[in-house]
């Protein structure tokens, strides 16, 4: 049996991840949950008194209203440790500050992580602990097997977390309940029915101080390889036997495994592009290479569009487009099911005729099914409609519902270890050609939709 957390040691407590995101979250998780019990144990280079510390914990849990006695007495107890979490003397040092069985998060760069697995190495560590490690994994497909490879040794696969916050419990289940709850969907939910797949996650922000990251990962290994091959796999699974993390899991790493560029042509199937000086809601963003921190000679994309084929049965000849980007006029986060159209229009119905779309968007979870109707007026002119729903928002956060799988020892939100090989796998191609130089690198009017002459994803 799966044995709970009751301390969280952050490594890289100090860093904007963890003050943004995961105390936030911690906090939520506390409200909702008291009876968690959890310790809060922060490591980092920076230098904190206890009561800056606890000022850093406290701001962030305001931003997360959490209130109540498991609040409380966590801000009383928790602890901050000034240490270099690469040696295996001061982990074994802030390890023996855990109370119980602890979850260690790293809030770390890769190759920081892959430093502190090798000082964990010489560590013993308390039976059940819990690793939960931030994308990247790895910084490619050798990178991802080395990273696996040390973590093995270190604690079994089902107490890894490799997090993908992106992919909440709520996200997930919603989709699943959408595609396997609904006669009207699954049958349908195949190559001899779905004409293309889209997946988009444009958005209107630029690099917000993430230079010194994104300058060197860029739009493609940012969100396609982590985040976005994620939601492309659970929208093209098989249906899993249940919804627990081995089942899930399984199918995930099927649909990876069939995954390839389109036509194994990086040049025809990808596109790339970056952001110019340009205005996005009401304000100016400087072009890309002008940004601090950037250096263009890395030539990083911050907009790129792949075509991936999946080669099985379902989904035989089915394009599966994936795009993100910054800088963009509009923020847009869907997938988009475009059915094929029909085989034939009775003659005498004039008007639309364009085929059955599917909408899933993102953040905050809505759907849209758009169809052709007899409009009010001339019963032969068929109009354009739209029929939509709101999916549960769910009652955590998406980091906290990470945290709360972290916790409880339930890897069901989490990447396995094939999985995130998998993924820098089928970008690679892309990579390689685009540090060749084979794609070209377009540029794009901050605040427009992207290339003038990339084809519009409707």
């Amino acid at each position: 049996m799966t044995q709970s957390a009751s301390t969280i040691l952050i490594l890289g407590a100090s860093g904007d991840l963890s003050a943004r995101l995961l105390l936030p979250a911690l906090g939520q998780l506390l409200t909702k949950q008291p009876d968690l019990g959890l310790q809060l144990v922060g490591a980092g280079q920076e230098e904190l008194t206890p009561e800056a510390w606890r000022d850093v914990v406290e701001g962030a849990f305001k931003t997360s209203e959490a209130t109540g006695s498991a609040v409380e007495k966590l801000l009383a107890t928790t602890e901050y440790h000034h240490a270099d979490v690469t040696k295996p003397a001061e982990m074994k040092r802030l390890l023996a500050a855990c109370s119980g069985t602890p979850a260690i998060y790293f809030a770390l760069p890769p190759a920081v992580t892959a430093r502190v697995c090798d000082a964990l190495a010489e560590v013993t560590l308390p039976e059940g602990t819990q690793l939960a490690l931030e994308k990247p994994f790895g910084v490619d497909e050798a990178g991802a097997v080395e990273l696996n490879t040390g973590l093995a040794k270190l604690v079994p696969e089902n107490q890894i977390h490799r997090v993908d916050h992106f992919l909440g419990r709520s996200t997930v289940l919603n989709l699943l309940g959408l595609r396997f709850a609904n006669r009207l969907f699954e049958p349908l939910w195949n190559g001899d029915n779905i004409a293309k797949v889209d997946i988009v996650y444009d958005e209107q922000i630029g690099l917000e101080g993430r230079a010194g990251y994104y300058d060197h990962a860029g739009a493609l290994i940012d969100m396609i390889q982590s985040h976005l091959l994620q939601v492309m796999s659970i929208v093209a699974m098989e249906p899993p036997s249940t919804v627990e993390a081995a089942d899930l899991r399984d199918a995930k790493g099927a649909v990876l495994r069939a995954t390839r560029v389109r036509g194994g042509s990086p040049e025809k199937s990808s596109r790339r592009g970056r952001y110019t000086v340009g205005t996005v809601a009401g304000r100016e963003l400087v072009s890309y290479v002008d940004a601090p921190g950037v250096d263009p000679a890395n030539k990083t994309e911050t907009l790129a569009e792949v075509t991936f084929e999946i080669d099985t049965w379902r989904w035989a000849g089915v394009p599966f487009t994936v795009r993100s980007g910054k800088g963009l006029g509009a923020k847009r986060r869907e997938i988009v099911i475009t059915f094929k159209p029909v085989p034939h229009l009775p003659t005498g119905l004039l008007g639309q005729e364009d085929p059955t779309v599917l909408r899933i968007f993102l953040a905050p979870d809505e759907m849209a099914l758009e169809l052709n109707i007899n409009g009010p007026g001339d019963p032969h002119q068929l109009e354009r409609v739209s029929l939509g729903a709101t999916f549960g928002p769910g009652q955590l956060l998406a980091y906290s519902e990470v945290l709360e799988g972290i916790i409880e020892g339930d890897p069901s939100l989490s990447v396995r270890s094939d999985t995130a090989e998998q993924c820098w796998r089928i970008v690679a191609p892309v990579l390689e050609a685009w540090r060749t130089d084979a794609v070209p690198l377009d540029d794009y009017p901050a605040g427009s939709q992207g290339p003038a002459d990339w084809p519009q994803i409707r």
